[in-house]
Protein backbone atom coordinates (compact mmCIF):
# COMPACT_ATOMS: atom_id res chain seq x y z
CA UNK A 1 0.00 0.00 0.00
CA UNK A 2 1.37 3.42 -0.90
CA UNK A 3 1.45 6.39 1.45
CA UNK A 4 -1.30 7.98 -0.65
CA UNK A 5 -3.48 4.92 -0.14
CA UNK A 6 -2.74 4.95 3.56
CA UNK A 7 -4.21 8.43 4.00
CA UNK A 8 -6.84 8.41 1.25
CA UNK A 9 -9.90 9.94 2.88
CA UNK A 10 -8.75 8.74 6.29
CA UNK A 11 -9.75 10.50 9.52
CA UNK A 12 -8.01 10.03 12.82
CA UNK A 13 -8.94 10.73 16.43
CA UNK A 14 -12.10 12.24 17.84
CA UNK A 15 -12.53 16.01 17.89
CA UNK A 16 -14.17 17.57 20.93
CA UNK A 17 -16.56 19.54 18.71
CA UNK A 18 -16.97 16.77 16.11
CA UNK A 19 -15.50 18.90 13.31
CA UNK A 20 -12.70 17.35 11.27
CA UNK A 21 -9.70 19.41 10.18
CA UNK A 22 -9.47 18.75 6.44
CA UNK A 23 -6.15 18.92 4.59
CA UNK A 24 -6.07 17.99 0.90
CA UNK A 25 -3.01 17.00 -1.14
CA UNK A 26 -2.30 16.85 -4.87
CA UNK A 27 -1.04 13.70 -6.65
CA UNK A 28 2.49 12.67 -5.74
CA UNK A 29 2.49 14.36 -2.33
CA UNK A 30 2.67 11.87 0.58
CA UNK A 31 1.62 13.44 3.90
CA UNK A 32 1.53 10.21 5.89
CA UNK A 33 4.52 11.15 8.10
CA UNK A 34 2.74 14.37 9.08
CA UNK A 35 -0.42 12.41 9.85
CA UNK A 36 1.55 10.16 12.21
CA UNK A 37 3.03 13.17 14.02
CA UNK A 38 -0.43 14.73 14.29
CA UNK A 39 -1.78 11.55 15.87
CA UNK A 40 1.03 11.57 18.43
CA UNK A 41 0.58 15.21 19.38
CA UNK A 42 -3.17 15.75 18.93
CA UNK A 43 -4.80 12.33 19.32
CA UNK A 44 -8.18 13.86 20.25
CA UNK A 45 -8.39 16.10 17.16
CA UNK A 46 -9.69 14.71 13.87
CA UNK A 47 -7.34 15.10 10.89
CA UNK A 48 -9.03 14.40 7.56
CA UNK A 49 -6.41 13.93 4.82
CA UNK A 50 -7.76 13.53 1.29
CA UNK A 51 -6.29 13.46 -2.26
CA UNK A 52 -7.46 16.09 -4.72
CA UNK A 53 -6.80 16.97 -8.37
CA UNK A 54 -4.41 19.87 -8.90
CA UNK A 55 -7.13 21.88 -10.64
CA UNK A 56 -9.41 21.60 -7.59
CA UNK A 57 -7.01 22.18 -4.70
CA UNK A 58 -7.18 25.99 -4.58
CA UNK A 59 -10.89 26.04 -5.39
CA UNK A 60 -11.59 23.85 -2.36
CA UNK A 61 -9.64 26.25 -0.15
CA UNK A 62 -11.61 29.22 -1.41
CA UNK A 63 -15.03 27.59 -0.99
CA UNK A 64 -14.17 26.25 2.46
CA UNK A 65 -14.23 22.55 1.50
CA UNK A 66 -10.70 22.25 2.90
CA UNK A 67 -8.81 24.22 5.53
CA UNK A 68 -5.35 23.64 4.04
CA UNK A 69 -3.88 22.09 0.91
CA UNK A 70 -0.51 20.72 -0.17
CA UNK A 71 -0.27 22.12 -3.69
CA UNK A 72 2.13 22.43 -6.60
CA UNK A 73 3.40 25.94 -7.13
CA UNK A 74 2.79 28.44 -8.48
CA UNK A 75 -0.84 29.04 -7.55
CA UNK A 76 -3.03 32.14 -7.55
CA UNK A 77 -2.13 33.57 -4.15
CA UNK A 78 -4.97 36.07 -3.86
CA UNK A 79 -6.46 35.60 -0.40
CA UNK A 80 -4.02 32.81 0.43
CA UNK A 81 -0.94 32.27 2.55
CA UNK A 82 1.60 29.93 0.94
CA UNK A 83 4.68 28.28 2.44
CA UNK A 84 7.08 26.69 -0.10
CA UNK A 85 8.20 23.32 1.26
CA UNK A 86 10.45 21.48 -1.19
CA UNK A 87 11.34 20.93 -4.86
CA UNK A 88 11.11 17.78 -6.96
CA UNK A 89 13.20 16.60 -9.90
CA UNK A 90 11.33 16.67 -13.24
CA UNK A 91 11.42 13.41 -15.20
CA UNK A 92 10.33 12.25 -18.63
CA UNK A 93 8.21 9.11 -18.82
CA UNK A 94 8.80 6.99 -21.94
CA UNK A 95 7.99 3.50 -23.12
CA UNK A 96 10.39 0.78 -22.06
CA UNK A 97 11.56 0.42 -25.67
CA UNK A 98 12.30 4.13 -26.14
CA UNK A 99 15.92 5.20 -26.71
CA UNK A 100 15.78 7.37 -23.59
CA UNK A 101 15.41 4.21 -21.49
CA UNK A 102 19.07 3.40 -22.26
CA UNK A 103 20.47 6.55 -20.58
CA UNK A 104 20.57 7.80 -17.01
CA UNK A 105 19.29 11.31 -17.74
CA UNK A 106 18.45 13.44 -20.74
CA UNK A 107 18.52 17.09 -21.83
CA UNK A 108 15.20 18.69 -22.73
CA UNK A 109 16.72 19.59 -26.11
CA UNK A 110 17.00 15.87 -26.87
CA UNK A 111 13.19 15.66 -26.66
CA UNK A 112 12.61 18.37 -29.26
CA UNK A 113 10.98 16.03 -31.78
CA UNK A 114 8.85 14.07 -29.29
CA UNK A 115 5.09 14.39 -28.89
CA UNK A 116 4.07 15.32 -25.34
CA UNK A 117 0.88 13.77 -24.01
CA UNK A 118 -0.02 16.83 -21.93
CA UNK A 119 -0.68 20.53 -22.39
CA UNK A 120 2.55 21.73 -24.05
CA UNK A 121 2.29 24.98 -22.09
CA UNK A 122 2.83 22.99 -18.89
CA UNK A 123 6.44 22.38 -20.02
CA UNK A 124 7.60 25.78 -21.37
CA UNK A 125 11.21 24.61 -21.55
CA UNK A 126 10.17 21.91 -24.02
CA UNK A 127 8.12 24.41 -26.04
CA UNK A 128 11.19 26.61 -26.38
CA UNK A 129 13.20 23.84 -28.10
CA UNK A 130 10.50 21.73 -29.78
CA UNK A 131 10.35 21.43 -33.54
CA UNK A 132 7.36 22.92 -35.34
CA UNK A 133 6.08 19.43 -36.18
CA UNK A 134 6.32 18.25 -32.57
CA UNK A 135 4.50 21.33 -31.30
CA UNK A 136 1.72 20.86 -33.86
CA UNK A 137 1.26 17.17 -33.08
CA UNK A 138 1.36 17.77 -29.33
CA UNK A 139 -1.21 20.56 -29.51
CA UNK A 140 -3.56 18.20 -31.37
CA UNK A 141 -3.59 15.69 -28.52
CA UNK A 142 -6.93 15.52 -26.65
CA UNK A 143 -6.96 16.46 -22.94
CA UNK A 144 -6.22 13.47 -20.71
CA UNK A 145 -5.39 12.66 -17.13
CA UNK A 146 -1.84 11.79 -16.14
CA UNK A 147 -2.83 8.16 -15.80
CA UNK A 148 -4.29 8.19 -19.32
CA UNK A 149 -1.22 9.96 -20.68
CA UNK A 150 1.11 7.34 -19.19
CA UNK A 151 -1.03 4.61 -20.78
CA UNK A 152 -0.55 6.24 -24.20
CA UNK A 153 3.17 6.68 -23.51
CA UNK A 154 3.42 2.93 -22.87
CA UNK A 155 2.45 2.31 -26.52
CA UNK A 156 5.43 4.35 -27.71
CA UNK A 157 3.27 7.16 -29.09
CA UNK A 158 4.80 10.00 -27.06
CA UNK A 159 6.21 11.19 -23.74
CA UNK A 160 5.08 13.00 -20.61
CA UNK A 161 7.14 15.25 -18.33
CA UNK A 162 6.11 15.19 -14.66
CA UNK A 163 7.60 15.45 -11.16
CA UNK A 164 9.36 12.26 -10.09
CA UNK A 165 6.79 11.47 -7.39
CA UNK A 166 3.99 11.60 -9.97
CA UNK A 167 5.92 9.28 -12.28
CA UNK A 168 6.31 6.82 -9.40
CA UNK A 169 2.63 7.12 -8.53
CA UNK A 170 1.67 6.09 -12.08
CA UNK A 171 4.48 3.59 -12.66
CA UNK A 172 3.84 0.65 -14.98
CA UNK A 173 6.05 -2.23 -16.05
CA UNK A 174 6.04 -1.02 -19.65
CA UNK A 175 7.34 2.51 -18.98
CA UNK A 176 10.45 4.05 -17.41
CA UNK A 177 11.30 7.56 -16.27
CA UNK A 178 14.53 9.54 -16.44
CA UNK A 179 15.53 12.95 -15.00
CA UNK A 180 15.32 15.84 -17.49
CA UNK A 181 17.99 18.56 -17.45
CA UNK A 182 16.85 22.02 -18.49
CA UNK A 183 13.34 21.78 -17.00
CA UNK A 184 12.58 23.72 -13.82
CA UNK A 185 11.99 21.64 -10.68
CA UNK A 186 8.42 21.19 -9.45
CA UNK A 187 7.74 23.02 -6.16
CA UNK A 188 5.36 21.86 -3.47
CA UNK A 189 3.85 24.24 -0.93
CA UNK A 190 1.30 24.44 1.87
CA UNK A 191 -1.59 26.88 1.35
CA UNK A 192 -4.48 28.18 3.43
CA UNK A 193 -6.86 31.17 3.44
CA UNK A 194 -5.64 34.45 4.95
CA UNK A 195 -8.98 34.94 6.74
CA UNK A 196 -9.02 31.49 8.37
CA UNK A 197 -8.11 31.79 12.06
CA UNK A 198 -8.62 28.13 12.98
CA UNK A 199 -5.90 27.39 15.60
CA UNK A 200 -5.42 23.92 14.09
CA UNK A 201 -3.80 25.60 11.08
CA UNK A 202 -0.89 26.68 13.28
CA UNK A 203 -0.68 23.14 14.66
CA UNK A 204 -0.34 21.65 11.18
CA UNK A 205 2.16 24.31 10.07
CA UNK A 206 4.32 23.47 13.08
CA UNK A 207 4.30 19.77 12.20
CA UNK A 208 5.10 20.35 8.53
CA UNK A 209 7.85 22.84 9.36
CA UNK A 210 9.44 20.36 11.78
CA UNK A 211 8.89 22.27 15.01
CA UNK A 212 9.29 20.27 18.18
CA UNK A 213 6.24 19.47 20.26
CA UNK A 214 7.34 22.00 22.91
CA UNK A 215 7.45 24.83 20.37
CA UNK A 216 4.22 23.91 18.54
CA UNK A 217 0.92 25.26 19.79
CA UNK A 218 -1.23 22.31 20.80
CA UNK A 219 -5.01 22.18 20.83
CA UNK A 220 -6.13 24.67 23.45
CA UNK A 221 -2.51 25.52 24.32
CA UNK A 222 -0.75 28.87 24.31
CA UNK A 223 0.44 30.36 21.05
CA UNK A 224 4.16 30.57 20.30
CA UNK A 225 5.71 33.99 19.89
CA UNK A 226 7.22 34.47 16.42
CA UNK A 227 10.12 36.26 18.10
CA UNK A 228 11.08 33.09 19.94
CA UNK A 229 10.22 30.58 17.23
CA UNK A 230 12.46 30.60 14.10
CA UNK A 231 9.92 28.48 12.21
CA UNK A 232 7.20 31.04 12.91
CA UNK A 233 9.52 33.75 11.60
CA UNK A 234 10.00 31.73 8.41
CA UNK A 235 6.24 31.41 8.00
CA UNK A 236 5.83 35.16 8.43
CA UNK A 237 8.57 35.95 5.91
CA UNK A 238 7.50 33.42 3.29
CA UNK A 239 3.84 34.37 3.35
CA UNK A 240 4.58 38.07 2.95
CA UNK A 241 4.02 39.58 -0.53
CA UNK A 242 7.09 39.98 -2.67
CA UNK A 243 9.20 37.37 -0.89
CA UNK A 244 11.14 34.85 -2.93
CA UNK A 245 9.44 31.48 -3.19
CA UNK A 246 12.61 29.41 -3.65
CA UNK A 247 13.20 27.29 -0.53
CA UNK A 248 16.62 26.26 0.61
CA UNK A 249 17.52 22.55 0.59
CA UNK A 250 16.35 20.64 3.63
CA UNK A 251 18.04 17.79 5.40
CA UNK A 252 16.39 14.41 5.11
CA UNK A 253 14.28 15.29 2.07
CA UNK A 254 12.90 12.24 0.22
CA UNK A 255 14.42 10.81 -2.93
CA UNK A 256 13.36 12.68 -6.03
CA UNK A 257 13.52 16.12 -4.47
CA UNK A 258 16.04 18.58 -5.82
CA UNK A 259 19.46 17.91 -4.45
CA UNK A 260 18.94 14.18 -4.01
CA UNK A 261 21.76 12.03 -5.48
CA UNK A 262 21.11 10.58 -8.91
CA UNK A 263 23.50 7.70 -8.60
CA UNK A 264 26.56 9.62 -9.76
CA UNK A 265 26.03 8.76 -13.43
CA UNK A 266 27.18 11.24 -16.05
CA UNK A 267 24.70 12.80 -18.40
CA UNK A 268 23.40 10.60 -21.22
CA UNK A 269 25.83 7.86 -20.23
CA UNK A 270 24.62 4.39 -21.21
CA UNK A 271 23.18 2.30 -18.40
CA UNK A 272 25.06 -0.78 -17.34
Amino acid sequence: MTDDAAVDGQTDGVAHDGTAFRVEFVPGVTPDKWRRTWLQRLPDTVLDLAPVDEAEAVAHLRDGSASMALVRLPVDREGLHVIPLYEEVPVVVVSKEHLVSAVDEVDVADLADEVVMQDPASVPEWLAVATAGARERSSAMPPMTTKQAVSVVATGSGIVVVPMSVARLHHRKDVVHRPVNGVAPSRVGLAWRTDDEDPRIEDFIGIVRGRTERSTRGAGGADVSSKADPAAKAVRRETSPGRSQHPSPRRGQPAGRKGAPRGGASRRKGRR
